[in-house]
């Protein structure tokens, strides 16, 4: 049996849509399984919780965005259980990362339901595990903003949040131990990746693997405004990391000390100081 785990308000309502599609699917080919929705992230994460504890399952299936797979993680991880990830959210960066259609969900769900998980890398900062990219300054500050913002919706909403927060950002001095070797450096941007992208594909640490053992660390050091409008665009490429002002490291545990603030899969984790590691073959899902 599977536990399918839905926040159908994800992706502005595709939440509730994609739902449907994977229910169909399992109907369809008579696999068993409980869904469970909540109202609340906390209620759903106390349901989800109660019943791996209790009951046995195949593994879990999150139906929605970043947010809910961060928090499907959270659960699965330490219990060793398989879990996969149905894209419906606004980014769906970390399903990405694991290579599947952000569109047709039949050969993710296909693969789920008649193969074996495989192992992959996770982060862990400060005792909670992330699956894609783990980030500070003036990301965070954007996200901050967006979160505060009810228009618009989806990812132009934080194209404006870029907007209204470039004018007064400032750089920030980051502490930066990589592996036991220590720097410090003024910074716009720290992003330790174990996946590829945020933001709905902005392809920030293009060469990040979910299975070599370590993050890609990205730094951007200071460059003006203009320059920094010029250089945005090319990280949905991944081209940024040849500009000069990116310095780009590969750790296994990255310590960061600065006034900022961190998020990980677009979910806020708090102020620095923060410690991350990335933990080899710590989950189990299913990459295309």
């Amino acid at each position: 049996m599977w536990l399918i785990a839905i926040n159908p308000h994800s992706g502005n309502g595709r939440g509730s849509v994609v739902t449907a599609e994977v229910i169909r699917y399992f109907s369809l080919h008579d696999i068993s399984y409980r869904a469970i929705a909540a109202a609340s992230a906390e209620e759903l994460s106390n349901a989800l919780i109660s019943e791996v504890d209790n009951k046995s399952y195949s593994g879990v299936i999150a139906v929605g965005g970043d947010g809910l797979a961060h928090l499907v993680m959270q659960i699965c991880v330490p219990r060793h259980l398989a879990f996969a990830v149905v894209p419906a959210g606004t980014g769906n960066d970390f399903v990405r990362t694991l290579g599947w259609s952000l569109d047709d969900i039949e050969p993710l769900l296909k693969k789920i339901t008649t193969s074996e998980p495989t192992p992959i890398d996770l982060g862990n900062v400060d005792s909670e595990w992330f699956g894609a990219i783990l980030s500070t300054g003036f990301d965070s500050v954007v996200n901050e903003r967006a979160n505060r913002l009810k228009w618009p919706r989806g990812p132009q909403r934080y194209n404006l949040a870029i907007a209204l927060e470039l004018a007064r950002f400032t750089p920030a001095t980051y502490e930066i131990t990589c592996d036991g070797e220590s720097f410090t450096t003024e910074a716009m941007l720290v992003a330790i990746g174990n996946g590829k992208s945020y933001g709905g594909g902005m392809n920030i640490c293009p060469q990040a693997q979910i299975n070599d053992g370590l993050f890609d660390l990205i730094i951007l050091e200071p460059v003006s405004k203009v320059e920094f409008l010029k250089v945005f665009p090319r990280v949905y490429s991944g081209s940024h990391i040849t500009h000069p002002k990116i310095r780009s490291i590969r750790a296994k545990k990255v310590t960061i000390n600065a006034k900022a603030v961190a998020y990980a899969d677009g979910e806020r984790i708090g102020p620095a100081p923060i410690s991350a590691e990335c933990v080899k073959d710590a989950g189990l899902t299913w990459k295309l």
